[in-house]
């Protein structure tokens, strides 16, 4: 018989003899000592505060925790026009313009936080009633010597960042015993006025301040206080201008609340009307004594820096008295 020899295959026995099996032990017992040894070490330095002391093993310190940055927005106060300022801010202000005012009264049997007014509305905060501007009395022409001398014109209003108001004031039955000459144009009428009087009628409120002074509220300074004056009174003119130049019919008493964005150019987008109680004439005569002036000038760095967005949302609330 032959036999095919091949390939041999030799099959020893796998199980391990007594040396192998001391080594497998000593290297795990070895293995087991070097991890209990690093984690001991890293509790220990840790328990004893060793890490933080290392400036190498600044890594090992837990992460500081990640707090973002708070952004400012918009004082959530109601603008309105200081008629007598004071170089001390309140401690609690209800509005804000471009300059402090501090609560008082001529005279007062009750100390409050409010003024007490006696004026005829309860919509606008104004302390004193100011005739506004009679427009068709600026003459383009030089008057003549014999001319009867006309009323002074004082200035107009200003706005803000929370809701805007503006009164349309009636016109006052008193005359001046002595007025200027008669202004000729806007500028000149501007030229003419007490400082920054605005028109409107003097508010009805119920109160009293023991700060014996003229009427005024509590009124804080901020960085929009100047800008939004500047944007109210450009406004304001331009609203009497409107109303002066068709002569309209007066007749009906009520508001228009507009809403927009005015934005950091100075451009006005987005305009909705939120209330109109005066018809859509009078209502279109407020949203041209807006835009008519648009674009208004662009923020200043303050402004910019505090207001997150490109753009203020502004409530301004027209009233016809």
């Amino acid at each position: 018989m032959a036999v095919m020899a091949g390939p041999g295959i030799s099959f020893d026995s796998l199980r391990p003899n007594r040396r192998e099996t001391g080594r497998l032990a000593l290297a795990l017992a070895l293995s087991l000592a070097a991890h209990l040894l690093v984690w001991g070490s890293y509790e220990a330095g840790k328990k004893f505060d060793v890490w933080r002391r290392l400036p190498r093993l600044t890594w090992l310190q837990p992460a500081h925790k990640m707090i973002p940055p708070v952004q400012r927005t918009e004082p959530p106060l109601e603008f309105v026009t200081v008629e007598q300022p004071s170089a001390e801010a309140p401690q609690n202000a209800k509005y804000y313009s471009g300059k402090n005012s501090r609560a008082a009264n001529p005279d007062a049997s009750r100390d409050t936080a409010v003024p007490k007014l006696n004026g005829t509305q309860t919509e606008v905060a104004k302390t004193e009633t100011v005739q506004k501007p009679d427009f068709n009395k600026l003459q383009p022409a030089p008057q003549p010597a014999n001319s009867q001398p006309a009323q002074p014109v004082p200035p107009a209003p200003t706005v803000a960042p929370g809701d805007l108001t503006l009164g349309k004031p009636q016109d006052s039955q008193q005359q001046q015993e002595q007025t200027p000459p008669r202004p000729r144009t806007i500028q000149e009428a501007l030229a003419q006025s007490q400082p920054h009087h605005s028109p409107g009628v003097e508010m009805k409120q119920d109160g009293g301040v023991s700060r014996r002074l003229e009427a005024s509220f509590d009124v804080k300074a901020t960085q929009f206080g100047q800008y939004d004056s500047d944007f109210v009174d450009a406004v304001t003119y331009r609203w009497y201008s409107l109303l002066d130049s068709q002569q309209f019919a007066l007749d009906r008493t009520g508001k228009v609340t507009l809403q927009f964005h005015l934005h950091s150019d100075g451009t006005i987008t987005d305009m909705t009307v939120l209330e109109n109680t005066v018809g859509d004439l009078l209502g279109y005569v407020c949203q041209k004594a807006i835009n008519d002036p648009a674009p208004f000038k662009p923020w200043p760095e303050d402004m910019r820096r505090l207001v997150v967005a490109n753009y203020r949302e502004i409530t301004f609330t027209f009233y016809y008295y």
